[in-house]
């Protein structure tokens, strides 16, 4: 039979029997949960009970106003049972069915997450003209605890994907030194992938933040991030300047 529209999803479905075993007491276990006693008929030594006066009824919980006894026949009917449940069909439900809230991390974990953010705490001293990793030690958040802000200093996420990642060092030469050139390079598996460079004029410049950004395939188990700073100074001593929040790293799932 042809319809217009999506094919009805209820299907013709016998109704479902429970026989009880009774005891002196008013309070039995369903097979099925029911969202009140509207959804059962009881009969206890075949006389239908009245819902909600002889009786009450929620989830697997059923509640008899007198107590039965062992002779007693009792039995039940799952009139919510008559149709089957089924899934809605496709696109039919809207924003407006959806309660606040309702959507969790649980239900979106193959997008933007794992994801993690963090800071270096104090100055950081690096020596001239080489790659150093950035000790970046305070998190702003680690949404699964992929990130290592004691040891190793690297983003490892759990969840295999494309990740955009992120970072800034502020390069700094101490005792009004200048600097020559500066690199922010994101690391991965421990070999650099992206690269930022400030070159000043003249080298008169004492401070330098190059930012950094990629998208980059993660493999969900070995693969890791890290953050190095180069640090080329004429002058002074070369280091990563905490400041406020001025050497930062961060990484999110963006897709597969």
């Amino acid at each position: 039979m042809a319809y217009i529209g999506n094919t009805p999803a209820e299907k013709y479905s016998a109704f479902q029997k429970q026989d009880f075993t009774t005891s002196a007491t008013t309070s039995y276990t369903l097979d099925n949960p029911v969202a009140n006693a509207n959804e059962l008929a009881l009969f206890i030594n075949n006389v239908r009970q009245e819902p909600t006066t002889a009786y009450s009824a929620s989830g697997t919980s059923l509640t008899l106003t007198e107590a039965t006894s062992a002779s007693d026949d009792m039995y039940a009917i799952f009139l919510g049972k008559a149709i089957q449940t089924v899934n809605p069909p496709n696109s039919s439900v809207g924003t407006a069915q959806l309660a606040d809230d309702s959507v969790t991390k649980a239900k979106t974990s193959n997008l933007m997450y794992p994801a993690f953010e963090a800071y270096l705490s104090a100055d950081q001293t690096v020596s001239d003209a080489s790659w150093t990793k950035a000790q970046i030690d305070t998190e702003v958040f680690d949404t699964d605890n992929c990130y290592d802000n004691s040891t190793n200093y690297r983003f490892t996420p759990t969840v295999a994907g494309k990740y955009f990642v992120y970072g800034g060092i502020k390069h700094q030469s101490s005792s009004g030194g200048s600097l020559a050139a500066v690199i922010t390079g994101i690391y991965k598996n421990g070999a650099i992938v992206r690269e930022s460079t400030l070159d000043p004029t003249d080298n008169q410049a004492n401070s330098l933040t190059p930012v950094n950004t990629a998208i980059i395939d993660m493999n969900g188990t070995s693969d890791y991030l890290e953050l190095f700073g180069y640090n080329n100074v004429t002058a002074g001593t070369p280091r990563f300047d905490a400041g406020v929040k001025s050497v930062w790293f961060g990484a999110y799932r963006i897709g597969d």
